[in-house]
């Protein structure tokens, strides 16, 4: 696949769009949306639809598809994955898992009276959703999802080597 794929999913996909999301692909997702528009949309943005739908694959034909053939939102994410043979991420965690708006990274100053108590102390990076204002940090839930990402896709979900200050 040339460049960056762009995906649109299906009513039936909203885990494994978020999921493509963490690996940090644009996903386009709305549950409510009709057949019809969601291939327009797809069509239009040149954007894969990703879809369980075989009756919208037959009747539609959209340009640009693949039928997702798995149930686990993990497993359709391997799937995806080496369907369409994507290259492993350089950085997890940089697009809203609910919105699909790329994160911004907030200083340490800006990003501490907006987190939670309990982690004010965390080191790594915190990021904000310039559309729906919410808040990503390093926290156990994202050490859970790395270690789900190894377990279907080994290696992508290492967390980055630190990098150490110039002395």
């Amino acid at each position: 696949m040339n460049g960056t794929p762009r995906f649109a999913a299906d009513a039936m996909l909203g885990r494994l769009a978020r999921w493509l999301r963490v690996l940090g692909y644009d996903t386009w997702y709305d549950s409510a949306v009709a057949d019809a528009d969601l291939v327009r949309l797809a069509e239009d943005e040149g954007r894969v639809l990703l879809t369980r739908d075989r009756h919208l694959l037959r009747e539609l034909r959209p340009a640009r598809a693949l039928e997702v053939r798995l149930d686990d939102p993990l497993h359709q994410l391997r799937e995806v994955v080496r369907e369409l043979a994507l290259a492993s991420p350089g950085e997890l965690f940089t697009r809203c898992m609910l919105c699909n708006a790329p994160l911004q990274e907030l200083g340490r100053a800006e990003a501490l009276p907006r987190l939670p108590p309990g982690v004010q102390a965390m080191d790594g990076p915190v990021r904000r959703c310039p559309a729906c204002g919410r808040l990503y940090w390093g926290g156990s839930h994202v050490r859970r999802m790395r270690a789900a990402l190894e377990r279907v896709l080994p290696g992508w979900g290492q967390e980055p080597a630190p990098t150490n200050p110039p002395a």
